[in-house]
């Protein structure tokens, strides 16, 4: 059951950029840590960023291209995607959780709620 609702996907062309954000569905979730995973057709969801502890995480595949923040009046955070390649494209899913220890924060299944996910599409 999705806990959390993203918003801000679509098609854009190479070199593009695109928003992306997250916020709770329901009620207000208890959570130490916030993520975005994507996954593309026939490959495993992987990690593209977190938030945890005052510290944010990137993979290298978007290092220096997206920046991750918060909006803690509105429970929210979002993905800010530029320069964006077609090898980008995946649907993107935010994820938080409770109890996510430091090793774990690339890890899917660290995290209790998720999403129901975002398209992104990135053509040349």
């Amino acid at each position: 059951q999705e806990q959390l609702a993203e918003s801000g996907g679509g098609l854009v062309q190479a070199g593009g950029a695109l928003r992306l954000s997250c916020a709770p569905s329901g009620r207000t979730l208890s959570r130490n840590a916030m993520g975005w995973f994507r996954q593309a057709p026939g490959q495993e969801r992987e990690f593209v960023s977190a938030f945890r502890m005052g510290h944010t995480y990137y993979a290298d595949s978007v290092k220096g291209r997206f920046t991750m923040s918060r909006d803690n009046a509105k429970n929210t955070f979002s993905l800010q995607m530029n320069d964006l390649k077609t090898e980008d494209t995946a649907v993107y899913y935010c994820a938080a959780g409770p109890g996510v220890i430091l090793s774990r924060i690339r890890t899917p299944d660290a995290y209790a709620y998720w999403g129901q996910g975002t398209q992104v599409t990135v053509s040349s």
